[in-house]
This record gives structure tokens, C-alpha cells and sequence, in this order.
């Protein structure tokens, strides 16, 4: 272990060592660059860095390439005689292959361990953005949140929010006249999102074991971090839950890490690949809760790492937090992409040596332009620079080794099954079927109450009159018996009261006027 991570060679030779300080690691950064141009070996050379020096790191895999940190480089890879040249070139004596400690985690539990959270954690402003709701479909869903907490219904699973949300709806009179309209159609509306996140997979997010944090801040036994791995691949068809879930992430981390000021080293890294969709038609105060939370989070030890393929994905805010950068090439193909190379060339600390610009958009592959924080703080010089060659595998393991990892895994027992234990869903049930039962009670009593008084005491009459039974079986049962005079009266007065018999009375008295 060391207090630096080498990232690769600058210089006029390539042979000056280009290092990011351990102390500066959590004042976050950003790795940026267009697609084919090298970002991901970046990812993988600096989880191998933090992991070797007993930091632990959370990264997406967007493209399934990241699952071969779980095995080590080998001589007999294509690569091996451009890797050992390169690592010749900058200087890199201490390179070889090994492997790093890996946890794999899926949200739909196909290809890790199934990552969960519940509702309650999700919090409706999360929650509304993963759903797309409208203000006034987003005010409801505060109003369940908050009757939720004060009615003692814990909010799990997606059956304990929509079981809320038809109570809900049930009682919307009422509670109109406490929290302001909530209609029916908007009710509908976030009925009709939550099924469709349901059909998309997204319901198995939702539910226990919930993640615990510990888990994802644990260390090898050889002191090494453990690197944990996301498959997105599956993911990246629902952005919304992507970036749902990673700023979810992110808030908690946030939210339970207590403060440790400035550490030798970052307690977690966190890499947030495809920053770009965290902030696609974000509303601003998604955006000022994103800013607040990198502002502060550093104090509790945590890095953040924004990846994207231009720096002007991320806000100026925000932009301006990141400290240590890694940009690989920008192409320039059009006026606005010129514009963009400029401004992203202006963000560095001009080297004298070469125009920042025009690096930016000649690196090749495997190649950057870097600036990382120096003592107090302060960024360092832009330098082009060669990335170190990744130790571990570089590309895909197969499935059946990522199944082994799995099944080794000391995680596996503790998030393989879903619990399901009593929640709003259950409650609202039983409260439902007791009511009923309690309803039905009722009027049984007051069928079976002795003529006439009490019947009518009980059924609430000031004064006598016949009551009305409760369904149409009971009344037939009330009738008198089913005679032939009876049934024939009957006939006769239903015909009367008819148009047939109304012509036959007309008839009847306009004959008997008409004769006098």
C-alpha cells in the first residue's frame, strides 16, 4: 500500500509518473471522453488502485467489460506484448497480473446478488422522479408518504403503495379537506406508473433485505477493498431506474455515514458511469439536492467519480466540485463539438508545453489529459498521459465463472430470498375485511331484531314505516307465499300499471263518459 494510485506516464517521454493522492481522492472527480477512447480501462486500472490500497469501490457495469477485475490478466492474451511495452515505457516496474476481491450486485437478481430497498427508504421525491410524475400527481404521493408515518403503515414493497393509494382514493373526501384536492385521475395516473415500472422488473428493487451499506464497505481478508460490481447492462434499458438508483445510493451513503473530515483515504469510491442521465430532464431541485450531497459528502470519506462523455453533461455546480480529472479525447466534428473542446480545455491549468486544446482532441486510445489535486488542494498542471496497463483481465469473464463468484460469495445466504413480512398491504387488508365482516354483523342484527319497535329502534326510524332490506334475495324471501291468486293479483296490478293497462282504463272510462 502506498499514498498515491499511478495512473500512468506524462512528460515529453512519458516517463514522469502522473499519480492521484490518496488524501485528495475524496474531493471527488471526473473521467470523461467519446465513446472507444479508453474510459473504461481508466474505470478498471483505478478500482485495481483503490482496491490494492484497502479501498473499497461501488462502479456500474454498463457494457459487462468490468466483470474481468474478478480474474487476472494473462500472458497468453493478445494484449500481453503492447501491455508489457507500454508498462516498460512509462516506467511502470511493479506491474503484473492479479485479480481484485469482487462482489457482483443486479437490481433484477439475474447476474449478483439482488439489490433491494424499500419504499419507505425510496422517499417520494425519488420515487416521483423515478415515476415521472406530474406536481400535483407528486403532491398525492407525499399525502400517502405522510399518512404512512402517521398511521403506522410500513411501506415496503410496490403491493404496500398501491394498496395505500386505493385507500386512498377511497377516503379522498375526507382527506381533501385536510391536505387539499386529490383527485381520482391522478390517483389513476400513478396506479398506471407503478404498473409499468412493475412490468419493466423494477418491482423486485423494492423489498427486504434491503441493502445494507456495511455491505458494500467491506474488506478482504488480505486488507484489500472489495470492488463491487453492478451489472447494467439489463439496467441501461430503464434509465430512469439507473439513475434513480445510484442517487438513491448516493443519499443514503450520505445520510448514515458519520462525518470524518479529511482521511488519509477515502472510505468508499463511488464511480457513476453515464453521468449524463442522472441529469436529463431533471427539475432543479433534484439538481440542488445532487450538488448539496457531492458538496458535503466528502467529509464523510466518500469519493465521487463522474463518468460521461463530455464535461458539459454535468452541471457548472457540480462540474466545479470535481477535482481530479481524467479526459480522454473529444472529437470536434462540428461547431458546437469545437465549442465544447474549447470550454472543456479551459477548465485545466494551462501546461506550457503544448495547447490543452488541441490535446484534448489528439489523444489516442489509452491515452489523457490529466490534472489531479496537489498538496492543499490546489490542481495540478495539465499533462498528457499514458494510462497504465490494467493488471486484472481485461474484458468479460463467462457466465460460469461470474456464477462461481456468486455462489462463493459470504453475501449469498443473506440476499438470495425476499422476505415478505407484514406491511401496509396486509394491515389495510385485514382493516378491509374486518370492517366488512363488521358490517354484515350489523344488519344481520337488525334482520333478526324482534317486530316492530326494536327493528325500527335499530334501523334508526323515528316513526313506523316499512324498512328497506339490504339485498334483493331478502326480499323475495319476505314475500308472501307464491299462490295462484296471489301470483295472478300480481300479474294483473303489474299490467294495470303498465301503458298496455293505462290504455285499457282510458278505454274503459272514455266508454262509459261517452255513453252518458
Amino acid at each position: 500500500m502506498t499514498d498515491k494510485i499511478f495512473i500512468g506516464g506524462g512528460g515529453a517521454d512519458y516517463s514522469e509518473a502522473q499519480e492521484l493522492s490518496l488524501r485528495y481522492a475524496n474531493r471527488h472527480g471526473l473521467i470523461a471522453g467519446a465513446t472507444g477512447t479508453g474510459k473504461t480501462v481508466t474505470l478498471q486500472i483505478l478500482a485495481e488502485s483503490f482496491s490494492n490500497n484497502g479501498v473499497p469501490v461501488f462502479m456500474a457495469d454498463v457494457k459487462g467489460d468490468l466483470s474481468g477485475l474478478a480474474m487476472p490478466g494473462s500472458s497468453s492474451a493478445k494484449l500481453h506484448a503492447p501491455f508489457m511495452e507500454r508498462a516498460q515505457k512509462i516506467l511502470f516496474e511493479e506491474f503484473t497480473y492479479h485479480d481484485c476481491p469482487v462482489t457482483f450486485w443486479d437490481l433484477f437478481g439475474e447476474q449478483g446478488h439482488p439489490i433491494r430497498t424499500t419504499v419507505a427508504e425510496m422517499g417520494p421525491l425519488l420515487l416521483s422522479r423515478l415515476l415521472e410524475l406530474s406536481e400535483a400527481q407528486e403532491g398525492i404521493l407525499n399525502i400517502a408518504f405522510r399518512l404512512a408515518d402517521e398511521d403506522g403503515l410500513p411501506l415496503l414493497d410496490l403491493k404496500d403503495l398501491q394498496a395505500l393509494l386505493v385507500w386512498v382514493g377511497e377516503n379522498r373526501k375526507e382527506l381533501s379537506l385536510r391536505y387539499g384536492n386529490v383527485s381520482t385521475a391522478s390517483i389513476g395516473a400513478i396506479q398506471r406508473r407503478l404498473l409499468v415500472l412493475e412490468n419493466q422488473g423494477g418491482a423486485g428493487f423494492f423489498g427486504e433485505p434491503a441493502l445494507a451499506l456495511n455491505d458494500l464497505m467491506r474488506t478482504a481478508d488480505d486488507g484489500r477493498g472489495m470492488v463491487n460490481i453492478l451489472a447494467a447492462d439489463k439496467l441501461m434499458a430503464s434509465p430512469k431506474l439507473y439513475a434513480t438508483f445510484l442517487l438513491w445510493l448516493l443519499s443514503e451513503l450520505f445520510e448514515e455515514l458519520p462525518e470524518v473530515g479529511d482521511p488519509d483515504k477515502p472510505k468508499l469510491v463511488f464511480f457513476f458511469d453515464e453521468a449524463h442521465l442522472l441529469f436529463e430532464d431533471a427539475p432543479k431541485a433534484l439538481v440542488d439536492k445532487v450538488e448539496q450531497v457531492v458538496r458535503l459528502i466528502r467529509s464523510k470519506g466518500v469519493g465521487v467519480y463522474f463518468v460521461t462523455q463530455s464535461p458539459d453533461d454535468i452541471p457548472e455546480d457540480i462540474l466545479g466540485q470535481l477535482g481530479n480529472r481524467v479526459q480522454h479525447a473529444l472529437r470536434a466534428f462540428t461547431a458546437k463539438d469545437r465549442k465544447k473542446l474549447r470550454l472543456a480545455a479551459e477548465t485545466y491549468r494551462d501546461n506550457p508545453r503544448f495547447s490543452t486544446e488541441d490535446a484534448i482532441r489528439d489523444v489516442g486510445v489509452g491515452e489523457a489529459v490529466t490534472s489531479m489535486l496537489q498538496k492543499k488542494g490546489v490542481p495540478g498542471v495539465v499533462e498528457r498521459t499514458l494510462i497504465r496497463p490494467p493488471s486484472s483481465q481485461l474484458g468479460p469473464i463467462t457466465a460460469a465463472e461470474r456464477e462461481g463468484v456468486i455462489l462463493t460469495s459470504s453475501l449469498h445466504q443473506k440476499y438470495a430470498e425476499a422476505l415478505d413480512r407484514t406491511s401496509a398491504y396486509e394491515i389495510l387488508k385485514k382493516r378491509s375485511e374486518a370492517a366488512a365482516a363488521k358490517a354484515a354483523q350489523a344488519e344481520d342484527a337488525a334482520e333478526m331484531a324482534p317486530e316492530p319497535m326494536a327493528r325500527e329502534f335499530n334501523a334508526a326510524r323515528r316513526y313506523n314505516g316499512s324498512r328497506v332490506s339490504r339485498s334483493s334475495s331478502r326480499r323475495m324471501s319476505r314475500r308472501s307465499p307464491d299462490t295462484f291468486g296471489s301470483a295472478l293479483s300480481q300479474a294483473v296490478i303489474k299490467e294495470l300499471k303498465g301503458t298496455t293497462g293505462r290504455r285499457i282504463v282510458r278505454g274503459i272510462l272514455g266508454g262509459l263518459f261517452k255513453g252518458r
